[in-house]
């Protein structure tokens, strides 16, 4: 049985890659750029490109398990595929905010509302990994902290559980390989809810030196945003993180309630990543 796992470039997908192989499976990684993969020995490498359907095919051959990451773009026809090619389970990792009142308008969310959608209409089996905020969106911080420059926020008392990319691939893995979560729709957290502040201060633990939090305004915050992303994004963002000041952020699965082993901490991450913090 070939596992597919597109997007094979992701942090997630990497870590969902390795593990699919440790346990002796065969994986197929796939890419629009597969040629610039890094694979463990063994791993067959493909490509795919979902706004070009005749890639499907051979990449889909003898496939039983997809981890999917979420692409609005050729998704009709990726489904259509992969009933062809009689695929069994897809794993899509999804994201929380498809839970939102605005879903149908929000760009965050409709991005992966769509591709829940064409799999929800299909024959095939899927699991739905609808994580909250990855604990290494905090890199987005790595630039001032690393030149010793506070980090501008404009909602810095702004909630969230943030769950380490690790705790996701573990729970896809289990997904891909055992029956517990198959067919279920799960949104993901980690264990423990925290400010901003919060994790700036954490942060600065790992570091060892104190990092400063400047307080902007949104409109300061727009400016500074948009010059990464459109507008409707930042727009959206800011908005979800205004709403998250009112009290803690919900905590939802983790992998101690779906794996039965303690989440892993937002200190941890930190001190694994605390060099994207320093700079060279």
């Amino acid at each position: 049985m070939t596992v597919l796992v597109t997007g094979a470039r992701g942090k997630v997908a990497q870590a969902v890659i390795s593990r699919l192989h440790s346990a002796g499976l065969a994986v197929r990684a796939a890419s629009a750029r597969p040629a610039e993969l890094a694979v463990p020995a063994g791993v067959e490498t493909c490509e795919l490109v979902l706004d070009r359907p005749e890639t499907f095919a051979a990449a889909l051959r003898g496939v039983r398990q997809v981890f999917l990451y979420p692409q609005p773009a050729g998704i009709d026809e990726l489904v259509r595929a992969a009933e062809a090619a009689r695929v069994e389970h897809v794993v899509l990792l999804s994201s929380s905010s498809v839970l939102g009142p605005d879903a149908e308008t929000d760009p965050l969310a409709r991005h992966s509302l769509d591709v829940e959608r064409a799999l929800a209409a299909s024959t095939l089996t899927c699991t739905f990994l609808r994580p909250d905020a990855f604990a290494s969106n905090s890199l987005g911080w790595a630039w001032p902290v690393g030149r010793s420059m506070p980090v501008r926020l404009a909602h810095p008392d702004a909630h969230i559980a943030p769950i380490h990319p690790e705790d996701i691939a573990d729970i896809a893995f289990e997904a891909l390989t055992g029956d517990t979560l198959t067919g279920r729709r799960l949104t993901l957290t980690g264990s423990e809810s925290l400010t901003f502040r919060r994790q700036i201060e954490v942060l600065a633990e790992a570091v060892g030196r104190a990092i400063p939090v400047e307080h902007i305004t949104r409109a300061e915050a727009e400016q500074e945003m948009g010059a990464h992303m459109p507008a409707p994004m930042v727009s959206s963002l800011l908005d979800l993180w205004e709403a998250a000041t009112h009290g803690p952020a919900p905590i939802a699965d983790t992998t101690e309630t779906l794996l039965g082993r303690p989440a892993r901490t937002f200190g941890q991450w930190a001190r694994e990543n605390v060099g994207a913090f320093t700079r060279r």
